[in-house]
């Protein structure tokens, strides 16, 4: 018989267990963890570093990181987010650093950090942690919720499930009467056919990208971020983000889509077509008798300004003078409107993230807890929330488990 049981040995759950056992000293706390390994996803996150949180302190500005979830967070996030995870964590022996980027990490440089105080902590506060516990049913009984696995039967007053996405779990839940939002996957890099694009790998440029459908639609989606070239497509801040704001539509149009980007972000405001062509008119004129190779405008990378080049059929020791009109055109277009043909993804080295999970509105954000059942909460991915790259997933996570922890009686 327990206080609290928590499904789900992952990030959420851990935060859960030890707030819960600060504030509440002699309760019975359990975690059950289906691997033989906990924390998982946190050791290998950013890279094994764990970029645990971001440099965010406003809630209205760190909900816009949210592509799904950002109105249920507001609320929750005023009472525990970015500035109260950095003394959390810091007030427990693991001292933090913020990059340039807003990411945070700790100073060690290694997730191990966190893993090591999370792992003292439920040793401190006698907090039990049952591995390879593979839960198979829970349900609501007379003296509390039982929960089953092939080894053992619990029960507790209070469970807390924090799974991530556990296909198995969220059917567990849809047993019970819960919605589950169909998941499709978030942060993920683009795959495209144009083979010039392979001889760039390794090259980064801000540019601001647009996704069209191959019909050449808008489906609404626009990021101005770095740009990364692969060996296979593209990756990079832009991407991610336009993945994960685009996780469904992406999903319906399986991945075939079209990126339009524009390179004159890379040191300004992206300038439109007109403004652009207006820019390479002027250059034209100051600057006739340079080569096309010579030098590249906004400043970008010369292997890419030479393949814009090629692509707008310019020679790169032509000199500026003798562009003709069309010429002129065609690069102000490639420089503004290139369209790259998108053939499907690839996962985000380990960081697989999904969009999908509980239906929000199931959910009292007040505490947590599910609206069709007392004392079962919930945090973490298992519910329809995700976020973009940046700290901002595990936020979420630390958010959850606080405002469980604060809410148990």
């Amino acid at each position: 018989m327990y206080d609290l049981l928590i499904i789900g040995g992952g990030a959420a759950g851990f935060f859960t267990a030890i707030n819960t056992a600060e504030k509440h000293p002699n309760f019975k706390i359990a975690i059950l963890e289906k691997s033989k390994e906990v924390l998982h996803k946190m050791r290998i996150s950013g890279g094994g570093r764990c970029n645990l949180t971001n440099a965010t302190f406003t809630p209205q500005e760190l909900v816009k990181n949210y592509p799904r979830g950002s109105k249920e967070l507001l609320s929750p996030f005023y009472r525990f987010m970015c500035g109260d995870t950095i003394d959390w964590f810091e007030a427990h022996g693991v001292p933090l650093k913020t990059e340039a980027d807003g990411r945070v990490f700790p100073i060690s440089n290694t997730s191990e950090s966190i893993v090591n105080c999370f792992l003292n902590e439920i040793k401190k506060h006698h907090i039990e942690l049952f591995a390879e516990q593979n839960v198979q049913a829970f349900s609501p009984t007379p003296e509390g919720w039982q929960v089953s696995t092939p080894k053992q039967t619990y029960i507790a007053q209070n469970i807390v499930i924090t799974t991530g996405s556990n296909p198995k779990i969220w059917q567990l839940l849809a047993n019970l009467g819960h919605t589950i939002i169909a998941p499709v996957p978030s942060l993920f890099t683009f795959h495209t056919s144009t083979q010039w694009t392979k001889e760039l790998s390794g090259i980064t440029v801000n540019a601001s990208v647009r996704l069209l459908s191959k019909e050449g639609k808008s489906l609404k989606i626009t990021e101005t971020a770095p740009l990364l070239f692969t060996h296979t497509g593209f990756s990079g801040p832009a991407v991610l983000r336009a993945s994960a704001w685009g996780a469904r539509v992406l999903a319906e149009c399986n991945y075939q889509c079209l990126m339009e980007v524009n390179f004159t972000a890379n040191v300004t405001e992206a300038l439109s077509y007109d403004e652009t062509l207006s820019v390479l008119q002027e250059f034209k004129q100051h600057n006739g008798r340079k080569t096309m190779q010579s030098f590249s405008l906004f400043e970008l990378p010369k292997r890419l300004w030479s393949a814009l080049l090629e692509n707008a059929d310019i020679a790169p020791e032509q000199v500026w003078a003798e562009l003709n009109k069309t010429q002129l055109r065609r690069l102000a277009e490639a420089l503004t409107q290139y369209r790259f043909p998108i053939e499907g993804k690839a996962t985000f080295k380990e960081e697989f993230v999904t969009a999908g999970g509980v239906k929000l509105s199931e959910i009292n954000f007040k505490t947590y807890e599910s609206k069709l059942y007392p004392q079962l909460y919930l945090a973490g991915e298992v519910l329809d929330i995700d976020a973009i790259t940046g700290g901002f997933n595990f936020q979420n996570a630390w958010t959850g488990g606080y405002i469980i922890a604060e809410s148990i009686q």
